[in-house]
C-alpha cells in the first residue's frame, strides 16, 4: 500500500497494528474495552534532521515493525485510514527481521 504522505525531517509515518479479537480463553473483547495498539509498521520516512549543517538520516525505513510509547504522535486519517505520525525520538524498539519470523512459527 503506497501512501501519498511524506513526513518531515525526523518524523515517520506509521499504521497501527491491529489486535486480535479474542483472548486466550476465548473470550471476545469489545471494541469499546480495547486498547489501541503500541506496535505499528512504518509507511513513510522522512530524509532525516539537520544537525550541524549536514542531514542525519532515520534509523528505521518503510516496512519496518516498530513499538512505540502509548501516548505519542499525532493521529491523521487519510483515504479513510487512520495513522500516526511520530518524531522518531518517540520510537522505542524497532523488530528485527528474525524476530518476526520466529513469532509467526508455533
Amino acid at each position: 500500500m503506497t501512501v501519498n504522505i511524506t513526513p518531515l525531517h525526523d518524523r515517520v509515518l506509521v499504521r497501527r497494528l491491529e489486535e486480535k479479537e479474542t483472548a486466550k480463553g476465548g473470550i471476545i473483547i469489545p471494541d469499546t474495552a480495547k486498547e489501541k495498539p503500541q506496535e505499528g509498521e512504518v509507511m513513510a520516512v522522512g530524509a532525516g534532521k539537520i544537525e550541524k549543517d549536514h542531514r542525519v538520516p532515520l534509523d528505521v525505513k518503510v516496512g519496518d515493525r516498530i513499538l512505540f510509547g502509548k501516548y505519542t504522535g499525532n493521529e491523521i486519517k487519510i483515504d479513510d485510514q487512520e495513522y500516526l505520525i511520530l518524531r522518531e525520538e518517540e520510537i522505542l524498539a524497532k523488530f528485527n527481521r528474525a524476530a518476526k519470523a520466529a513469532s509467526g512459527r508455533k
